[in-house]
Protein backbone atom coordinates (compact mmCIF):
# COMPACT_ATOMS: atom_id res chain seq x y z
CA UNK A 1 0.00 0.00 0.00
CA UNK A 2 2.88 2.50 0.83
CA UNK A 3 4.41 1.70 -2.38
CA UNK A 4 0.95 2.81 -4.57
CA UNK A 5 0.06 5.69 -2.34
CA UNK A 6 4.35 7.03 -3.21
CA UNK A 7 2.88 6.48 -6.72
CA UNK A 8 -0.65 7.99 -6.40
CA UNK A 9 1.51 11.22 -4.50
CA UNK A 10 4.51 11.06 -7.39
CA UNK A 11 1.50 11.05 -10.16
CA UNK A 12 -0.84 14.37 -8.78
CA UNK A 13 2.60 16.24 -8.78
CA UNK A 14 2.47 16.39 -11.86
CA UNK A 15 -1.08 16.56 -12.80
CA UNK A 16 -0.98 20.05 -9.67
CA UNK A 17 1.63 21.47 -11.84
CA UNK A 18 -0.09 21.07 -14.95
CA UNK A 19 -3.65 22.46 -13.54
CA UNK A 20 -1.53 25.14 -11.58
CA UNK A 21 0.06 26.40 -15.20
CA UNK A 22 -3.58 26.66 -16.75
CA UNK A 23 -5.34 28.03 -13.61
CA UNK A 24 -2.03 30.67 -13.66
CA UNK A 25 -2.55 31.77 -17.57
CA UNK A 26 -6.34 31.64 -17.54
CA UNK A 27 -6.44 33.89 -14.80
CA UNK A 28 -3.03 36.11 -16.80
CA UNK A 29 -5.13 36.61 -19.46
CA UNK A 30 -8.24 37.85 -17.94
CA UNK A 31 -6.22 40.53 -15.88
CA UNK A 32 -6.85 43.40 -18.06
CA UNK A 33 -10.75 43.03 -16.93
CA UNK A 34 -11.82 42.28 -21.31
CA UNK A 35 -12.22 38.82 -20.55
CA UNK A 36 -14.97 38.01 -17.79
CA UNK A 37 -14.37 35.29 -14.94
CA UNK A 38 -15.75 31.79 -16.84
CA UNK A 39 -17.10 28.79 -15.33
CA UNK A 40 -13.97 27.10 -16.87
CA UNK A 41 -11.88 29.00 -14.79
CA UNK A 42 -13.68 27.85 -11.58
CA UNK A 43 -13.75 24.62 -12.60
CA UNK A 44 -9.76 24.55 -13.28
CA UNK A 45 -9.47 26.09 -9.90
CA UNK A 46 -11.62 23.63 -8.26
CA UNK A 47 -9.63 20.88 -10.16
CA UNK A 48 -6.44 22.27 -9.02
CA UNK A 49 -8.26 22.51 -5.39
CA UNK A 50 -9.22 18.58 -5.43
CA UNK A 51 -5.90 17.36 -6.64
CA UNK A 52 -4.02 19.23 -3.96
CA UNK A 53 -6.13 18.27 -1.16
CA UNK A 54 -6.05 14.64 -2.61
CA UNK A 55 -2.09 14.58 -2.70
CA UNK A 56 -2.13 16.29 0.77
CA UNK A 57 -3.90 13.52 2.46
CA UNK A 58 -1.31 10.72 0.54
CA UNK A 59 1.65 12.87 1.55
CA UNK A 60 0.09 13.00 5.29
CA UNK A 61 -0.33 9.15 4.74
CA UNK A 62 3.38 9.30 3.52
CA UNK A 63 4.45 11.09 6.72
CA UNK A 64 2.89 9.15 9.40
CA UNK A 65 3.78 6.05 7.94
CA UNK A 66 6.60 5.73 5.59
CA UNK A 67 10.39 6.16 7.10
CA UNK A 68 10.92 10.37 6.28
CA UNK A 69 8.62 11.69 8.44
CA UNK A 70 7.44 10.46 11.80
CA UNK A 71 9.35 7.87 12.30
CA UNK A 72 12.48 9.73 11.56
CA UNK A 73 11.77 12.23 14.43
CA UNK A 74 11.27 9.29 16.99
CA UNK A 75 14.45 7.70 15.92
CA UNK A 76 16.42 10.81 15.52
CA UNK A 77 15.01 13.25 17.81
CA UNK A 78 14.26 16.51 16.44
CA UNK A 79 17.84 18.27 17.10
CA UNK A 80 19.53 15.34 15.10
CA UNK A 81 16.77 15.82 12.77
CA UNK A 82 16.92 19.31 12.16
CA UNK A 83 21.07 18.66 11.70
CA UNK A 84 20.43 16.37 8.77
CA UNK A 85 19.49 17.67 5.60
CA UNK A 86 17.48 15.29 4.41
CA UNK A 87 15.72 14.09 7.17
CA UNK A 88 14.92 18.11 7.60
CA UNK A 89 13.71 18.43 3.99
CA UNK A 90 11.66 15.18 4.08
CA UNK A 91 10.10 15.57 7.87
CA UNK A 92 9.34 19.42 8.03
CA UNK A 93 10.97 21.55 5.00
CA UNK A 94 9.13 19.63 2.05
CA UNK A 95 5.59 19.14 4.22
CA UNK A 96 5.12 22.81 5.50
CA UNK A 97 6.26 24.04 2.10
CA UNK A 98 3.31 21.94 0.45
CA UNK A 99 1.02 22.91 3.29
CA UNK A 100 1.25 26.64 2.81
CA UNK A 101 0.99 25.67 -1.36
CA UNK A 102 -2.17 23.74 -0.71
CA UNK A 103 -3.51 27.21 1.56
CA UNK A 104 -2.72 29.23 -1.18
CA UNK A 105 -4.49 26.96 -3.45
CA UNK A 106 -7.53 26.85 -1.39
CA UNK A 107 -7.42 30.33 -1.27
CA UNK A 108 -7.75 31.22 -4.72
CA UNK A 109 -10.38 29.07 -5.09
CA UNK A 110 -12.29 30.95 -2.34
CA UNK A 111 -11.72 34.04 -4.83
CA UNK A 112 -12.71 32.56 -7.49
CA UNK A 113 -15.93 32.26 -5.74
CA UNK A 114 -16.62 36.17 -4.61
CA UNK A 115 -18.44 38.59 -5.99
CA UNK A 116 -15.40 40.35 -7.25
CA UNK A 117 -15.44 42.84 -10.15
CA UNK A 118 -13.92 40.02 -12.89
CA UNK A 119 -10.72 41.96 -13.38
CA UNK A 120 -9.95 42.04 -9.64
CA UNK A 121 -10.51 37.94 -9.37
CA UNK A 122 -8.08 37.03 -12.52
CA UNK A 123 -5.30 39.58 -10.66
CA UNK A 124 -6.21 37.57 -6.96
CA UNK A 125 -6.48 34.03 -8.29
CA UNK A 126 -3.10 34.94 -10.67
CA UNK A 127 -0.97 35.76 -7.46
CA UNK A 128 -2.68 33.29 -5.10
CA UNK A 129 -1.86 30.55 -7.78
CA UNK A 130 1.90 32.09 -9.18
CA UNK A 131 3.07 31.85 -5.31
CA UNK A 132 1.80 28.38 -4.80
CA UNK A 133 3.44 27.16 -7.44
CA UNK A 134 6.73 28.86 -7.10
CA UNK A 135 6.42 27.17 -3.17
CA UNK A 136 5.82 23.52 -4.96
CA UNK A 137 8.75 24.05 -7.42
CA UNK A 138 10.81 24.86 -4.45
CA UNK A 139 9.90 22.54 -2.65
CA UNK A 140 9.44 19.18 -5.21
CA UNK A 141 12.59 16.75 -4.24
CA UNK A 142 13.59 16.93 -7.89
CA UNK A 143 15.93 14.47 -9.77
CA UNK A 144 18.38 17.07 -9.74
CA UNK A 145 18.85 18.08 -6.21
CA UNK A 146 21.12 16.57 -4.86
CA UNK A 147 20.54 14.37 -1.58
CA UNK A 148 17.10 14.60 -1.78
CA UNK A 149 16.64 13.75 -4.85
CA UNK A 150 13.78 11.81 -6.09
CA UNK A 151 12.53 10.38 -9.52
CA UNK A 152 10.76 11.94 -11.77
CA UNK A 153 7.21 9.39 -11.84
Amino acid sequence: MYTAITVLHSILRWVILILSLVAIFRSAAGMSGHRPFTAGDKKVGLFLMISAHTTLVAGLYLWFVGPWGWKTIENMGWGAMMKDNVARFYGIEHTMGMILAIVLITLGRRVSKTTLPDGAKHKRTFWFYLVALIIILASVPWPFRTGIARPWL
